[in-house]
Parts: C-alpha cells; sequence; structure tokens
C-alpha cells in the first residue's frame, strides 16, 4: 500500500483497556498500530468464512492480541478490542 498511513481511533472499550495496560504492552499496540495503519490489511481477517467482514482484522503478537475495522472511506483503522493476558 502507498500514501499516507490510515488515522487510528479508539472504541470507548477499547481505549479503557489500552489506559489499564502496563508501559510495555501500551508500546507493542503502537507498533501493531503503526503497521496496521501502513497497510491495513496486511493482519489476517478477523473470520475468514465470513465473506462480508474483509475488513475486520485482527493482529496478534505474543500475549497481545488487538481487533480492530478498517473503514475504507474515511481512512482510519479502528480499535474495537485489546486483549492483554499479562
Amino acid at each position: 500500500m502507498s500514501g499516507q498511513p490510515y488515522a487510528v481511533r479508539f472504541s470507548a472499550p477499547a481505549a479503557k483497556i489500552l489506559d489499564t495496560l502496563p508501559e510495555h504492552a501500551e508500546d507493542t499496540v503502537w507498533h501493531v498500530l503503526d503497521a496496521a495503519a501502513a497497510d491495513p490489511w496486511g493482519f489476517g481477517q478477523f473470520n475468514a468464512d465470513d465473506p462480508e467482514g474483509e475488513d475486520v482484522r485482527y493482529a496478534s503478537v505474543g500475549r497481545l492480541s488487538l481487533t480492530y475495522w478498517v473503514n475504507r472511506p474515511r481512512r482510519r483503522v479502528t480499535v474495537l478490542n485489546i486483549v492483554w493476558l499479562g
């Protein structure tokens, strides 16, 4: 993908989770989101069996996973959920 990265937004529940994470986990969230903003389809589809759900993506790194939605018209990545198994 070329051009400007997508803007990153958080749902209210995801923002609350982000506020509770230890610093190293929060850093990992931002690293993953940097990659997702640069190439939103670089991570796997959340449910590969859903032909209409190609814009809902799932990124997992170690004990961290993020679910995000790609809003194509607005060029945004919205984090729906964060799971930290720490």
